[in-house]
């Protein structure tokens, strides 16, 4: 654990300096870590070092996980993969924030999926921010009209917007756009105001521009073991 250890105060401090440099306070930030191929003992480590936001990328991994930790139930599961929307009843039951709902049929999957006594499901609109139509997430035009709609369905919460810098262009201008895509979303949901943004490489750019939630992998976790 020791090594965990440090290489989660090396990147909190990072991510503290990189706040600070842009006069916010690191308080205001969440800093989720992507666990993806770790096992569920890496999740009960990250969490007796107080560590309370993991991340999935994969439903079935995720289901899995929650079933096998000992963690709390202080423990906020973010999924933050493509989802399914015939995986929206599993996704549900397993994670407590959801950051890629990037088409109406997936809201309306996710609304079905609850039961009467379910909590109200938190979720993030997942933009596009390239040209590619086939890459995830709602282009930054469409992003109003899906906030309407999800935020007209009772058992979700729209909580704010997230994307993935492209590879393609330098982080920080892409990052501008999906700050306009957060100031777009509070016109209508004025309370939407997370910003999920930001991985190991590039999270300083999107601390700049205003990200609220972080999603770091290996530099905490170390490097991925092999897919199984």
């Amino acid at each position: 654990m020791g090594d965990l250890s440090d290489r989660l105060a090396e990147v909190d401090g990072r991510i503290a300096d990189a706040a600070r440099a842009a006069g916010r306070d690191p308080s205001e930030l969440t800093r989720i870590v992507v666990t993806k191929f770790h096992p569920a003992s890496l999740v009960d480590e990250l969490y007796r070092l107080g560590v309370r936001d993991v991340g999935e990328n994969r439903q079935q991994e995720l289901s899995r996980k929650v079933g096998e930790v000992d963690a709390g139930p202080d423990l906020r599961w973010h999924f933050i993969g493509q989802a399914q929307t015939n995986k929206a009843r599993a996704i549900r039951a397993a994670a407590n924030v959801v950051h890629s709902l990037d088409r109406a049929r997936l809201a309306d999957a996710l609304h079905a999926a609850a039961d009467e006594d379910d909590p109200v499901l938190d979720v993030l609109l997942q933009v596009n921010l390239t040209d590619d139509p086939g890459r995830g997430g709602v282009p930054p035009e469409g992003v109003v009209t899906l906030a309407e709609h999800a935020a007209g369905l009772a058992s979700l919460r729209v909580r704010g917007v997230m994307a993935v810098a492209p590879l393609d262009e330098p982080p920080a201008p892409a990052f501008e756009r999906l700050r306009g895509c957060s100031d777009a979303l509070r016109r209508v949901v004025p309370g939407a105001s997370w910003i999920s943004a930001g991985m190991t490489a590039d999270f300083a750019e999107a601390i700049a521009a205003g990200a609220t939630h972080l999603r770091i992998g290996s530099a905490i976790t170390g490097p991925r073991p092999e897919r199984g």
